[in-house]
């Protein structure tokens, strides 16, 4: 998916739920003056999974070296990167009813991940309480 795909993708979502979000906030009866950010919701959205599709081992970086470098004509607003982690927390409820809203429908189907988990080192079996009575020793069927 290229990057104006996503957006646009993002965009649609956020067109919509952004004024069911703020209709059903509660608020705490003081008013607080709140210093809006320069990129909307969408593009901070954009941003955060664009990441995951990028192949950078931490934000920081991403945002540095690709982001400010490269992507300044798709984000004309864009803010530093200070600015854009201070503007994170406020789309942690959006970002998880976005990909809740692109889970595909159950089919019926799943898929089980067999590889094995360590619990603990042999020399501490005795003294490991959380999996007594599950935990086993052996090899599995892979080897």
């Amino acid at each position: 998916m290229s990057l104006l795909e996503l957006y646009c993708h993002v965009d649609e979502f956020c067109q919509q739920f952004e004024p069911r979000w703020h209709q059903h906030q509660v608020a705490d009866g003081t008013s607080r003056w709140r210093r809006r950010g320069h990129l909307s919701v969408s593009e901070i959205l954009t941003i955060v999974i664009h990441f995951h599709q990028a192949h950078y081992r931490d934000f920081k970086a991403y945002y540095l070296r690709y982001v400010a470098l490269h992507l300044r004509a798709e984000f004309p607003r864009l803010v530093s990167y200070h600015r854009f982690v201070e503007l994170l927390p406020m789309v942690g409820v959006p970002l998880c009813a976005y990909l809740q809203a692109c889970f595909g429908n159950c089919t019926g189907i799943a898929f089980i991940d067999s590889t094995a988990l360590a619990v603990c080192h042999n020399r501490r079996i005795r003294q490991h309480k959380v999996f007594t009575g599950i935990a086993q020793r052996g090899k599995m069927s892979l080897g």
